[in-house]
């Protein structure tokens, strides 16, 4: 199997950057880690070796992005609108500095978002603002709405609302969204959400589901048995919906 490892200083984020590629040819995936976690983690995690077969045929190309969540959604000493804005730098990143690398080595001109946990979010989040951009987002154990209180899981924004928070949690954006264009490119997306029937998060993902279908917007949605929010889960959904 094709393994590189890619490091550069981000112009966005004013800092080095990493990343893994897995493959060398088929759909181009960008990979979200989970909550706090690395770009290294699937590896590590035998998520990448379930999804072995796929790469190494041609049929996917892997790009294990790494996260900043630690100085954004989880960075307690900032204020809330600090850590929007940082979150909005990693999109930026993401936009104008690992898509030029993906078409770079992949020209097949598929690319597609996927991410478990926390990873989830983003791989959703970042397709619906950008669907133009992606054929298929893939959300595995998401929290779709980070200003939520749910159980052990705290909104993550401390209670501060702007347009920007708004405009990065899908379960609130969606219900309103009335641009055709945007609405139509979503449609044209395959989108695929998947958690585990006691998951803290099983609510919001049927609210998420429920909403996109409101908008005419197809997905697909799927519950596994108890929590499945765990490595050992992951290595089995990642072969069937990535």
């Amino acid at each position: 199997m094709n393994r590189e490892y890619h490091k550069w200083f981000s112009h966005n984020l004013q800092r080095d950057m990493e990343l893994l590629v897995f493959g060398h040819a088929g759909r181009a995936v960008i990979f979200f880690p989970t909550r706090m976690a690395r770009f290294y983690d699937y590896e590590n995690w035998g998520i990448i070796a379930s999804l072995s077969a796929r790469i190494e045929n041609g049929e996917l190309q892997i790009f294990c992005v790494d996260s900043i969540d630690g100085e954004s959604f989880y960075n307690d000493e900032v204020f809330p609108s600090v850590r929007i804005d940082r979150h909005l730098q990693y999109e930026k990143y993401l936009l104008e500095e690992v898509l030029p690398l993906i078409y770079q080595q992949n020209d097949g001109g598929y690319v597609e978002t996927a991410g478990c946990s926390m990873g989830a979010y983003h791989a959703i989040n970042l397709a619906m603002k950008y669907p133009w951009l992606f054929k298929k987002a893939v959300g595995i154990s998401g929290r779709y709405d980070l200003t939520d209180n749910i159980g052990d899981f705290r909104d993550l924004l401390n209670g501060f609302h702007s347009d920007e928070v708004y405009f990065n949690m899908p379960a609130q954006y969606i219900a309103n969204l009335t641009d055709d264009r945007l609405l139509s490119a979503v449609r044209n997306m395959e989108i695929i959400l998947a958690v585990g029937e006691t998951d803290p998060f099983l609510s919001g993902n049927q609210h998420l589901s429920s909403l996109l279908w409101e908008k005419g917007i197809p997905n697909q949605f799927h519950t596994w048995e108890s929590n499945a929010h765990r490595p050992h889960y992951w290595r089995k959904m990642a072969p069937m919906y990535i």
